[in-house]
Formats: C-alpha cells, sequence, structure tokens
C-alpha cells in the first residue's frame, strides 16, 4: 500500500507550486522549474527529471496508470503511465476525457510546443 499524504504534507510543499484544492493530486508550477531542481512536493525531496514550464502541473502523490488526475478537485482526465511523485504531468502521460482524441494526438505529435512548456 503506497504512503498517506496528510495536511502537514500538503503545507511542506515548495512555494514555487500552487495547490489549487484540497482534493487535488497535482499542483500547478508558478514558474518554470529547471530539469534538475529540487523541489519539496508533500514533504519529500524530489528532483525534477525534465524542465516544468510555469502553468505545467506536478504530481503531488504517486499516481497510478488509469487514474484521474485531479485539479481545481475535480477529474481533469486519466494517467496513461504511472506517475511518481514530483514527475510533470502533461500530455505525455495523461489523456483528457473529454477533448477529443485528434486535438491531442496532434499536440504529442509535436505541434506547438514540448511536453515540458518549451516552444521548438
Amino acid at each position: 500500500m503506497g504512503r498517506i499524504e496528510t495536511v502537514t504534507d500538503r503545507l511542506q510543499t515548495d512555494n514555487r507550486l500552487l495547490i489549487l484544492s484540497p482534493k487535488d493530486n497535482v499542483a500547478v508550477a508558478r514558474e518554470a522549474i529547471s530539469a534538475g531542481e529540487t523541489l519539496l512536493v508533500s514533504g519529500i525531496e524530489v528532483v525534477a527529471a525534465v524542465r516544468i514550464g510555469m502553468g505545467h502541473k506536478v504530481a503531488l502523490q504517486p499516481i497510478p496508470e488509469g487514474a484521474k488526475v485531479l485539479k481545481y478537485g475535480v477529474p481533469i482526465g486519466s494517467t496513461t503511465a504511472a506517475i511518481a511523485i514530483g514527475d510533470h504531468v502533461h500530455l505525455h502521460n495523461i489523456k483528457s476525457d473529454y477533448t477529443p482524441t485528434h486535438s491531442l494526438d496532434a499536440a504529442r505529435a509535436g505541434h506547438g510546443q514540448g511536453s515540458n512548456g518549451e516552444d521548438r
């Protein structure tokens, strides 16, 4: 069984991350976070594996494959792979339960921006 997150854990989260609802399993980056930077996420030190663009999501807890991603306290999609605490949460590992697939397929094919929020 996984680790149980507490209210104290949420309070011990890096100020660069914004938690929009106490029900959320992701936080929003208030600023860009470089790959290799250390973040405090739910009381645990985590090294960002990739650059996380401002406005992008970071996992506050492990999220299993097929689980709902919660932002604003409501599901915004489902995971397509297991996501570890502190991982970048974006089109490469979640799918919208609401947006037509062809829109996501185009985004995943590299049109516009990279998965980490960087212009290509």
